[in-house]
């Protein structure tokens, strides 16, 4: 399997959600696990290329059955992050017109915080 050098937006994704669950930030972790998962899954191949893919039958073990994933460059993982923070925002203002301020708040803290991430990464 070929190896690709990890994203450097991805690595600091990674970092700060570490940091974030060191410092028990829960709005901060959730943001930054929503951005990771969306780049995740945008990783996937479909489940049709998935299964040209495979490898042939007999073979058995670990990694038997998997596919291999796409790899993202950083620019389609800064779109990923921006999306996520365009979804945080209106979300935030959805919960505003429900009248539930608080909700809204941690939305727009967790949108904040991957706008400031994809600033730096750009």
């Amino acid at each position: 399997m070929p190896t690709t050098e990890p994203s450097a937006l991805r690595e600091r994704l990674r970092r700060t959600l570490r940091d974030a669950l060191r410092a028990r930030d829960a709005v901060a972790a959730g943001a930054l696990r929503a951005a990771i998962s969306a780049i995740d899954n945008a990783e996937a191949v479909p489940a049709e290329s998935a299964r040209a893919s495979l490898k042939p039958l007999g073979v058995v073990g670990v990694g038997a059955a998997e596919a291999t994933r796409r790899h993202l460059d950083d620019d389609e993982i800064l779109r990923i992050v921006r999306a996520e923070v365009a979804d945080r925002m209106a979300a935030a203002a959805q919960y505003e017109r429900l009248g539930q301020v608080d909700a809204a708040g941690r939305m727009r803290s967790g949108a904040e915080l991957l706008a400031a991430i994809a600033a730096d990464a750009s």
